[in-house]
């Protein structure tokens, strides 16, 4: 005798096919691309010495494995979690701070909105200078990139608080301390979670920016390397690891914000 499903076993099972559904959509535009791609290569639509191809590309990746591929990608990578990690929990103690101390954040909030608007590739010889030509400069790079949206968003959100709640806690004789770690952190972890996404392409930026000022290795020096002596095939396969790394790194990002939404 068939089951009958519930009305919530019904809207789950919806849920799950939709998911499904849209992977599937996903993964077929992805291979649509890459299978035109290879097309009109093949054909001769279009230049591959220019624009490259997906086999041209595999063959490169091939031949880098043989090499030193790994050791690129892991540095790149280390370079990146470093200056990610650093930036989102500095600006989150920076924008603490500011929340702590009202007259602390009316003499710095210009300053911030300043650093924010200037163009961090500007402040890059200066970096290496006082960093050095290593990969201190390109987290250095990184950190100065993602730090002042985290310090602005996080704070953003700790001003976003519901005033009448803070009242309540104070008149219940709460301290600072208590009003920040039982009502404003909770309270902002959403806001937290978006930063951590924005960091996510942010560090990238800050990484391979940071490598193409100075770096001996790592995906922007191949990158580089490869635009000078005109082997686009390795510039291209380069880019799709970077596309690949983000997309996983943001992917670590989503599952911890659907860990944080069950547990709450």
């Amino acid at each position: 005798m068939k089951k009958t499903l519930s009305l919530r076993e019904q809207y789950l099972l919806g849920k799950r096919k939709e998911k499904i559904k849209i992977l599937a959509i996903q993964i077929a535009v992805l291979i649509l691309f890459f299978g035109l791609w290879e097309l009109l290569a093949q054909t001769g639509a279009i230049d591959s010495f220019v624009t490259s191809s997906p086999s041209r590309m595999l063959r490169t990746l091939k031949l880098l494995v043989r090499q030193d591929l790994f050791k690129h990608v892991g540095i790149t990578l280390l370079e990146c979690i470093c200056g990610f990690v650093i930036a989102t929990v500095l600006g989150t103690v920076i924008a603490i701070l500011l929340w702590w101390s009202s007259t602390l954040r009316r003499v710095l909030e210009p300053y911030i909105v300043v650093l924010n608007s200037l163009p961090k590739i500007a402040l890059g010889p200066i970096i290496i200078i006082w960093m050095g030509a290593g990969y201190q400069a390109i987290i250095a790079m990184t950190v100065l990139i993602c730090i002042i949206v985290t310090i602005m968003s996080v704070l953003a959100g700790f001003m976003e608080c519901d005033e009448d709640k803070i009242l309540l806690m104070r008149t219940m004789g709460a301290n600072k301390f208590q009003i920040l770690f039982k009502l404003l952190l909770p309270a902002t972890l959403p806001n937290l979670i978006s930063v951590l996404k924005i960091n996510v392409g942010l560090a990238w930026v800050g990484v391979i920016m940071g490598e193409y000022l100075v770096s001996s290795a790592g995906l922007g020096y191949l990158i580089i390397y490869g635009g000078q002596v005109f082997k686009l095939d390795l510039v291209m396969a380069s880019t799709m690891i970077l596309c690949l790394l983000a997309a996983l790194m943001y992917l670590s990002v989503a599952l911890v914000e659907r860990h944080v939404k069950k547990s709450r």
